[in-house]
């Protein structure tokens, strides 16, 4: 289900780099790309918007034939999810909508785990579900588990705006994704998902930003 309200936005961090090693032990900072971090928080909101509104521009059934490709690209590139936890997300402005390859991942014996918004500045919350299982309207009215234990999952499905040739990932400017990963005792394998127009040239990555470990697209 797609929303059309403009996501909010939470100052563009995913987490102060000065606090990056007390999230992660292993964490090692990256010298800052960009002299100027104001101008790319303007520059990523621009682009942002620009590349929002593309995905949206797509009819129904376009988007639907590329989101089953880009399905088919994830089979390729997870194999085996009997036993596994795949963290995925639902569907929220022209997103790939991936529910029924969501489904078919239960029916193949993994398990899935959806992602929840605890509170601004903090990590994610990846919480088990199942199809059937009650869901409840979560921050920007995306839907969430009502319930369900929370998980580190095996694999996280990570939907894009943007994405780069280093497979850092263009968000919704919350920095929820990079802070939950940062977070983690055990870092999953990471996957970003998007339209193949999501791809730049760089996203002029900050110190902050962590990279996805591929990027699959429709292409």
């Amino acid at each position: 289900m797609d929303h059309d309200d403009e996501a909010p936005e939470f100052g563009e961090y995913s987490s102060p780099p000065c606090f990056m090693h007390e999230l992660s032990p292993d964490f090692q900072p990256r010298q800052e790309r960009s002299s100027a971090w104001g101008d790319v928080a303007r520059w990523r909101k621009a682009e942002r918007q620009r590349l929002i509104e593309t995905r949206l521009a797509m009819t129904a059934s376009e988007r639907a034939a590329r989101t089953e490709r880009i399905a088919a690209g994830l089979d390729r590139a997870v194999g085996s999810v009997a036993r596994r936890v795949v963290a995925v997300y639902w569907p929220f402005r022209g997103e790939p909508d991936l529910r029924n390859w969501t489904i078919r991942v239960a029916e193949r014996g993994g398990r899935i785990a959806l992602p929840v918004v605890i509170r601004k500045g903090w990590p994610l919350e990846f919480r088990i579900w199942a199809p059937g299982d009650p869901l409840e309207r979560g921050v920007w009215n995306i839907l969430v588990p009502a319930r369900g234990p929370a998980v580190e999952p095996d694999i996280v499905v990570a939907p894009v705006v943007g994405f780069d040739g280093g497979n850092f990932r263009l968000g919704y400017g919350g920095g929820f994704y990079d802070r939950t990963l940062a977070a983690m005792a055990r870092r999953p394998r990471t996957i970003g998902v998007g339209y193949e127009e999501a791809r730049m040239p760089t996203i002029y990555p900050q110190a902050h930003d962590i990279a996805l470990g591929e990027i699959v697209t429709d292409a």
